[in-house]
């Protein structure tokens, strides 16, 4: 038993004790999701196999509650997590054995259902809250829990958030372990390697974010993933108000990452994206980008660039190359990372990358269809350092539209559908890609 199973074991008994306290159930909050989800990927070159043609659909059931915090100085409360992924179709023959949508079964089929347990314990003090366990889901700079297939990823460990300084939270914490979001099984954390990855079980992060007026917010963050990376942040985020219903938002981002520990050794050996690294297997990057967007309405114009420095790719946590003890992927794959090229096929950030994006997206609550919204996204990457670093620049573009819509009222208020298309297409290890979502969600609130 590691050391936060036994601290949510020994908490669980306390709260036990205190169930009844004022607080703890008046303010508890429990729910059920329903998410269907069909996943078409169809690459554009090679042959039609499983893993250039993917078609299945999975359906996703997550429970959740979270209780309050009992009374006193101190408060305590529990959050748990109950998920369950059942595959309904792959079509036949369809169905890649990479554990990036449903898991697979020994013989590379997909296994009919997967499912998971989780929960943390919290304490409250003041303007502080801790969190201890295995089902967090953090939304950081340095560190996004992905949930763009049919369960959500996780993670195990401890964070605290401090609201204690007017206008200032801080955040920090320790994170040991990861759960894929298709499967049941937790592993260490790791980069995206050359070959099979090591476990480490060490990320460290801690930072803040400052509303220095109520228009403009800035950040720094610091994160070691012990044995891959070292990364610093710094962000701005400022919002100019122009009209009631026109505004023009600037949005900085800055990282910094080098290399820590074993990276560069067997097993620790970061694959810079499958592009371009001035030493091989090492993290050394600084990435940059500015991100613009003006608000009219129900229209909003976004235009930004992103630029990847020439030594090394962007880097952040990805556990998809790590395997059991049979040399069988975990299915821990699958992770986001903050930036907009972060979409729906391509990343662009391999090393020397120039990417200009652009987006237009629709409000049609202006029109009188509130619950109504749509988008289309554009990227260009150019200046892709070839991966022997002699050859002649890659580039790569994305075309992204998307519509959703949420029901407003009646028995059906909050069912929400969503349609995502991405076009893909470049001269890089990334083969040419058409991609097609089509997602079903609906939460059901008990209390």
């Amino acid at each position: 038993m590691n050391k936060s199973t036994l601290a949510l074991a020994v908490a669980v008994g306390v709260l036990a004790q205190q169930a009844g306290a004022a607080g703890f159930i008046e303010d508890s909050k429990a729910s059920v999701s329903s998410r269907t989800y069909y996943f078409d990927s169809d690459k554009r070159e090679g042959l039609a196999t499983p893993a250039n043609r993917q078609r299945e659909t999975a359906e996703g059931l997550k429970f959740d509650y979270l209780s309050g915090f009992t009374q006193g100085t101190v408060g305590f409360g529990i959050d748990a997590q109950a998920l369950v992924g059942i595959h309904l179709d792959g079509g036949k023959g369809h169905h890649p054995d990479n554990n990036t949508f449903n898991p697979s079964d020994s013989d590379g089929s997909a296994e009919s259902s997967w499912s998971r347990v989780a929960g943390n314990v919290k304490a409250r003090f003041s303007k502080t809250e801790a969190h201890l366990g295995g089902a967090l889901q953090p939304n950081l700079p340095i560190l996004i829990a992905n949930d763009s297939r049919v369960l959500p990823q996780t993670f195990e460990g401890g964070t605290i958030s401090s609201k204690e300084i007017d206008n200032v939270t801080f955040n920090l914490g320790q994170l040991e372990h990861a759960t894929g979001r298709a499967s049941s099984n937790s592993t260490g954390l790791a980069v995206s390697t050359i070959g099979n990855a090591k476990e480490s079980n060490q990320f460290r992060y801690a930072g803040a974010d400052w509303k220095v007026t109520k228009d403009l917010t800035l950040q720094y963050y610091y994160a070691n993933l012990e044995d891959y990376y070292k990364q610093n942040f710094l962000g701005l985020v400022h919002v100019l108000p122009i009209a009631p219903n026109q505004s023009f938002k600037t949005d900085l981002r800055y990282f910094d990452s080098s290399s820590d520990g074993k990276n560069g050794d067997a097993g620790y050996r970061f694959n810079n994206n499958n592009g371009y690294a001035k030493n091989i297997g090492e993290v050394d990057n600084t990435t940059w980008s500015a991100t613009f967007t003006y608000t009219l309405g129900g229209s909003a114009f976004l235009l930004g660039h992103q630029r990847v420095s020439d030594d090394g790719g962007f880097v952040f946590l990805n556990q998809g190359n790590v395997v059991d003890g049979n040399g069988r992927n975990e299915g821990a794959g699958g992770s986001s990372f903050y930036s907009f090229t972060d979409a729906t096929v391509g990343s662009f950030i391999r090393a020397g990358e120039n990417t200009t994006y652009g987006q237009y997206s629709y409000d049609f609550a202006s029109l009188g269809v509130p619950g109504l919204k749509a988008s289309i996204a554009y990227l260009n990457g150019q200046d892709i350092k070839a991966t022997n670093g002699t050859g002649k620049d890659l580039s790569e573009h994305e075309t992204d539209a998307r519509i959703d819509y949420v029901i407003q009222t009646g028995v059906l208020k909050g069912f929400g559908t969503t349609l995502r298309h991405g076009t893909y297409r470049g001269n890089t290890s990334t083969l040419d890609e058409d991609q097609t979502r089509l997602i079903f969600n609906y939460t059901y609130s008990f209390m």
